[in-house]
């Protein structure tokens, strides 16, 4: 059967990925999450329909080929041995059902059993051991690497330093979470309200917070908590999971003593349903529970997707609810310059904490409720993270309501009439260039990791704004010593490390440089396109705009965005003055060498494990010979590049559909590239 073409996929997906993107970064990095996790799994699991249906659109940089990362600047960064996969979601019984189905038939009718855990509400950490010695702490990051935050974790004290007892590896890995207690989350809280800063929005994003802190005292004095749930390494311990995590309790590591052994499916059912309400009397928070295979060797059987385990699944909790006051509703304004409502309501005690602001997202939204100030409105922490408004409890109205909510006409911050893109939901401030909120979030976008890498944070950013030392990118690489050290709390080696930071980025390549200037709907994967196909700046700049929606994944939107960008004379000046301070405007020679053809229209899919590159080089590899990195075998597949334990399911439908399997050394010798 063919597929309806439908000619806006490609930039449907593209706004997906921008969007998931957005969010990842928003909770990994910022801890400051703005959607529930059933909002971000529906985003993502579209996003890997859209690009299972259109493998033409398939990139090695999408988030469904990726997990999210909570990177940070300010710790060096260590790979994992083993990555740090997630877990698939699943919020229904049925989901359950279907989870345990599956792992019946592919175990063809063999006993098992599930270890069910509570999902506790905190930081993934992996801790390396030595002969007993702690040695290690690292972050979960992106899956692949993360942040070693071993002296903040050493001041935690219930993580042992030396293990107890014996027969533990001499060396091993344990992962668990880092958890803010709500006792210590309500008393820290307490001390940040009479000091008049911002208070933890929730325990989650206060673990998240102190482990990022730069001062260990500070975290020592935050009494942090750790709980732990899998062992892995090159020595077997037991032959179950549920027998590993009894030899860690063993050892000295806090195991939490609510696990229970499943027999059947309707042990799974009853240990979810008494934890459902249970679990609000724990002293830490919970947002869901654990399933896994219990015996190692069926684990090992069953495998790996790209992503997650096919042996375990995490079930989440549906989210709480209350009814409060709605008084008044505030307009932010964002980088890009969209308009989001947000809600002002009589605090509430919702899913262990106080809300008192819940976004309402758009006009139409606020237009579906018929809102009017003064209502009583049901709000839900969708993840027990982010308060949103769901409804409005009319029967409590009086008899003349409040005036109905409406949408604002111009910027509450700089005044300029708002416009509306055709077929999208968000109001935008068209003042880029004057408008504070888009200044400083340009510049936070330029200095981020992904981009310019440039260490500097949102507060100084807006210091330097309001002292007027910066008001465009290019202001940044003009700033001295002198200039820094006027600013409150900027000392003289800070200085020294920022205009480092700065001189370091100048050698940030092309491709990450165009990602930087935040163009409208360029994300990375469009900017890596855009540095590919045009080589320099001045190419870009000069290109028409037929020409640039001839380009692989190129759509008008974003064709004419790119072009009305660099048709403005702001953006000239801007990359010019860029110019002078030396930042990478073109590809290298060396870069353009390493672009081939010879996987020219080759769609090609990535299964198991590799001996002589990650999986992640090899996806770089085929994007780099012009082929196309796909998720999901179809009959369009070109290759499928077989590793170590790849699963057999892919492997049978490969040979089904007659797709040849490539081994890691036929691929290299395909790209001719064995000295890579």
């Amino acid at each position: 059967m063919e597929r309806t073409i439908d000619p806006n996929a490609g930039i449907t997906i593209q706004k997906l990925r921008n969007e998931i993107e957005r969010h990842n970064h928003s909770y990994y990095v910022l801890s400051a999450p703005t959607i529930s996790d059933r909002e971000f799994d529906a985003l993502l699991a579209e996003l890997q329909r859209l690009e299972s249906v259109y493998p033409e659109y398939t990139d090695p940089y999408s988030p469904t080929q990726r997990v999210g990362s909570d990177l940070g600047g300010e710790f060096s960064q260590v790979e994992h041995p083993y990555p740090m996969l997630s877990l698939s979601n699943t919020y229904s019984e049925g989901e359950i059902r279907e989870f345990y189905s599956r792992t019946e038939r592919a175990l063809e009718g063999e006993s098992f059993e599930i270890v069910a855990e509570l999902k506790y509400d905190g930081v993934s950490i992996a801790l390396t051991y030595e002969n007993g010695r702690f040695v290690r702490a690292v972050t979960r990051g992106d899956g692949l690497r993360g942040d070693d935050v071993t002296a903040n974790v050493r001041t935690i004290r219930t993580i042992p330093l030396r293990l107890l007892g014996n027969g533990y590896p001499d060396n091993f890995e344990i992962r668990g979470e880092i958890l803010f207690p709500w006792s210590e989350f309500d008393r820290i809280n307490k001390e940040r309200e009479v000091q008049e800063e911002p208070l933890f929005a929730n325990p989650r994003n206060a673990a998240s917070g102190t482990l990022k802190q730069l001062n260990p005292a500070v975290v020592a004095s935050r009494r942090l908590d750790a709980y732990f749930y899998t062992i892995l390494g090159e020595k077997e311990i037991g032959q179950t999971h549920y027998d590993n995590l009894e030899a860690a309790r063993s050892w000295g590591f806090k195991i939490p003593n609510v696990i229970r052994k499943c027999r059947s499916l309707q042990d799974v059912f009853d240990y979810i349903a008494y934890w459902e309400v249970r679990r609000r009397e724990l002293p830490v928070a919970t947002d869901g529970i654990v399933l896994k295979v219990n015996a190692l060797l069926q684990q090992r059987h069953l495998g790996f997707t790209a992503k997650s385990p096919r042996w375990a699944v995490a079930y989440k909790f549906p989210a709480e609810q209350a009814l409060t006051q709605f008084h008044t509703v505030t307009f932010q304004v964002g980088r890009t310059g969209a308009i989001t409502p947000v809600a002002n309501l009589e605090p509430v005690f919702l899913a262990g904490t106080t809300v008192k602001r819940a976004s309402l997202h758009n006009a139409d939204i606020i237009h579906s409720l018929d809102l009017r100030f003064g209502d009583y409105v049901f709000v839900e922490k969708g993840g027990e993270i982010i308060p949103k408004i769901i409804g409005v409890d009319t029967s409590a109205r009086s008899v003349i309501p409040g005036d109905k909510v409406g949408f604002i006409s111009h910027c509450p911050e700089c005044n300029t009439p708002l416009v509306r893109p055709e077929g999208e939901s968000a109001h935008y401030c068209p003042n880029e260039a004057g408008c504070p909120p888009q200044i400083k979030g340009r510049i936070e976008h330029f200095a981020s990791r992904k981009a310019m890498d440039i260490h500097i944070g949102p507060e100084t950013i807006e210091a330097l704004y309001n002292a007027r030392f910066v008001h465009n990118v290019a202001d940044l690489y003009d700033l001295t010593v002198p200039d820094l050290i006027r600013l409150d709390r900027f000392a003289e080696k800070s200085a020294y490390n920022l205009l480092e930071s700065l001189h370091q980025s100048k050698s940030v390549p092309f491709e990450r440089f165009l990602f930087a200037l935040g163009i409208r709907y360029v994300g990375e994967t469009v900017a890596k396109r855009l540095a590919t196909a045009f080589h320099s700046i001045d190419r870009l700049a000069a290109t028409s705009l037929e020409e640039l929606t001839k380009t692989d994944e190129i759509g008008i939107r974003i064709a004419q965005s790119v072009h009305d960008y660099f048709a403005r004379e702001d953006t000239r000046r801007l990359i010019e003055r860029l110019r002078t301070q030396g930042l990478q405007l073109s590809l290298s020679e060396q870069q353009r060498a390493l672009h081939t053809d010879r996987l020219k229209g080759c769609i090609i899919v990535i299964s198991g494990t590799f001996v002589r590159y990650s999986r992640d080089e090899y996806k770089a590899l085929i994007e780099r010979h012009g082929g196309i990195n796909s998720s999901a075998l179809s009959g369009k597949t070109t290759y499928l590049l077989a590793g170590n334990n790849m699963g057999p399911a892919k492997r049978e439908k490969a040979l089904k559909l007659g797709i040849p399997l490539l081994s890691e050394e036929d691929f290299l010798k395909l790209v001719n590239n064995d000295t890579h």
